[in-house]
């Protein structure tokens, strides 16, 4: 069973069929073919096939400098930067990763950025430049990566009409604007999840809404999803999809995001977490295109958390944001892996107390900003509020003169008044 993982990977669609009949097999150049081909196209519509593509831990061995046990169990290899999954997309013609370009400048107030500190480095043990650290995959986690791909968000945010797919939101939201990035400091919590395919998250999305496209989304934050980790922990992680959701891809899973730290760890555990009437504990998330007036030639999307620039989103992946993105979100989702119709799940939100009970019990994001096309910060102002079902998560805003524009959020799911 364990030598057949890829047929639990491939994803059981009827563009991406998988069975007995596929052939799977590794070629000298370290690629994985089926039957016979590449799983990937540099056709941009046969782009889902890069999506759905493991880069097995195999492939990284011979480019592996160091390995680091941390404390939580994870095994976090330091691997030669040149040779992480990005750089076997064909559809990147680039051998090493760009330079980090400007911060946007402008309305710093109350945002003073902080470290980051994740579990695998808090030994004082590091990677050296010229690497960079990637968390590697179970057997365990590799077998689930199927179920995994159900976490694939909301199936269409189009005019915001959510289905009914076991995604639960309690964010506050820009629309229907051009904005060059996102930026804000997401409260960071432990939330508890109930099933094993459950999630609990807090993040920004930064999104690309065409007419007649699909959704194109960049998302950064921090995550609880023992299926995917092997645990409880909330983990500093990235997704993105450029097909409205269809497919997308997690932190360096698959070809998409150029990672150019040696510093930051996507997937990783973060610590310490904030506790109920206790010590609060936050990350600071900046997703921004350094725009073509300032860098006609690239206009990449870039991530930074805390001070440390972690890598870019090329825009040659995603067309949809050449120019610039059309909505931002800020707050909070759950998953519940049931069927749609079954008991709400238990798995909290934030704190897992409602936005009313305020600092220190409930989650919160506070200094909500927005990017311009002069790569300036600027206040979200007022945002829109959206949440489903509000007896199970909600939502409230408001404005500190510290704060700046924020929101409390999040919830314990099932309890009484939860329908």
């Amino acid at each position: 069973m364990a030598r057949e993982w890829w047929k639990y990977w491939l994803k059981r669609r009827s563009d991406t069929p998988a069975g007995d009949g596929w052939e799977v097999k590794l070629t000298t150049a370290n690629s994985w073919k089926i039957n016979g081909r590449l799983p990937f196209s540099t056709d941009l519509k046969d782009f889902r096939h890069i999506n759905t593509t493991f880069q097995p831990n195999k492939q990284l061995t011979k480019a592996t400098m160091k390995t680091i046990k941390s404390p939580d169990g994870d095994i976090i290899d330091c691997v030669l930067i040149h040779f992480q999954p990005a750089f076997n997309n064909p559809m990147l013609k680039v051998t090493k990763p760009l330079d980090p370009p400007e911060i946007p400048s402008g309305n710093k107030k109350g945002a003073m950025e902080k470290e980051v500190k994740q579990l695998w480095s808090s030994k004082g043990k590091s990677c050296s430049h010229g690497t960079i650290p990637i968390r590697r995959q179970t057997e365990s986690e590799i077998l689930a990566s199927d179920s995994i791909s159900t976490f694939k968000k909301t199936i269409s945010r189009k005019d915001f009409n959510y289905s009914d797919d076991g995604h639960e939101h309690a964010i506050g939201f820009v629309t229907n604007g051009e904005f060059y990035g996102a930026k804000a400091t997401l409260n960071v919590w432990a939330p508890n999840v109930t099933r094993p395919f459950d999630f609990s998250l807090s993040q920004i999305w930064v999104i690309a809404d065409v007419p007649t496209h699909p959704l194109s989304t960049f998302e950064a934050g921090w995550q609880v999803a023992p299926a995917m980790y092997g645990n409880s922990l909330p983990r500093f992680f990235l997704y993105w999809t450029n097909d409205g959701y269809r497919s997308g891809c997690y932190n360096l899973l698959c070809s998409g995001f150029v990672q150019t730290t040696h510093e930051i760890c996507l997937g990783a555990t973060l610590d310490p977490v904030s506790t109920y009437n206790g010590a609060q504990y936050d990350i600071n998330v900046l997703i921004w295109k350094y725009g073509l007036l300032q860098d006609p030639r690239h206009g990449n999307w870039w991530l930074r958390v805390g001070k440390i620039v972690v890598g870019y989103w090329p825009v040659a992946l995603f067309p949809d944001f050449s120019k610039h993105a059309t909505t931002i979100e800020y707050g909070g989702e759950v998953y519940n892996a049931q069927s749609p119709g079954q008991q709400p799940t238990s798995t909290i939100m934030g704190s897992g107390h409602f936005a009313a009970e305020g600092f220190g019990k409930a989650s919160f994001v506070r200094n909500m900003e927005i990017v311009d096309e002069n790569n300036v910060l600027k206040p979200v102002g007022d945002v829109n509020l959206l949440t489903e079902k509000p007896n199970c998560y909600d939502v409230k805003n408001g404005f500190d003169s510290v704060w700046g524009y924020y929101i409390f959020f999040g919830g314990p799911g099932n309890n009484p008044h939860c329908t």
